[in-house]
């Protein structure tokens, strides 16, 4: 019975595969693989019309792929969320929210983020955090109405290019 499968599940594959119902993702690295597009200026631009706090639109640089967004909840606020795909492969992640650092920390970082001190970019200081553990870098800055979280992952992600950006941004009317 087991063998009568086998071909079975090849013929799926093969139809999958020629239907483009399928992404083949080999390779180490997010750059490697096959990237998903986002929208990110739409998702800006509707995040900064619902939320009750000022959204900012970074200019990344050009090899940035942005390849995700949602919007979630972080205490009694809700978050706008963006990721982009970095030129060397690595993951960063734009979050805006008038939620506390207190809860933004370990929405962002996980349960065990740990503090590790300060940086200065973009003109402002940002509490720094990471997770070893799941390989996390976590940088929170308060700008009165609103606090900036960013997220990195892989090694060095460029969270200072994404702060620099971020804060050269004027918010977007509402």
């Amino acid at each position: 019975m087991v063998w009568s499968l086998i071909p079975l599940l090849v013929i799926c594959v093969v139809i999958a595969g020629i239907a483009g119902s399928c992404a083949w993702g080999f390779g180490d690295k997010a750059a490697e693989q096959k990237v998903p597009t986002f929208d990110s200026t739409a998702a800006f631009q509707a995040d900064a019309r619902t939320m009750g706090f000022p959204i900012r639109e970074p200019a990344v640089p050009a090899d940035w792929q942005s390849n995700s967004g949602s919007t979630s909840t972080v205490g009694a606020s809700l978050t706008s969320n963006v990721g982009w795909i970095t030129e060397s492969g690595t993951y960063v992640q734009l979050t805006q929210t008038a939620a506390t650092e207190d809860q933004l920390t370990p929405h962002l970082g996980g349960d065990a983020v740990l503090g590790t001190g300060t940086t200065e970019a973009g003109g402002v200081t940002w509490v720094t955090y990471a997770n070893d553990a799941e390989d996390r870098a976590v940088w929170i800055t308060d700008l009165g109405e609103v606090r900036i979280g960013l997220l990195g992952r892989g090694a060095n992600p460029p969270l200072d290019t994404l702060a620099a950006a971020t804060l050269k941004a004027q918010p977007l009317p509402k």
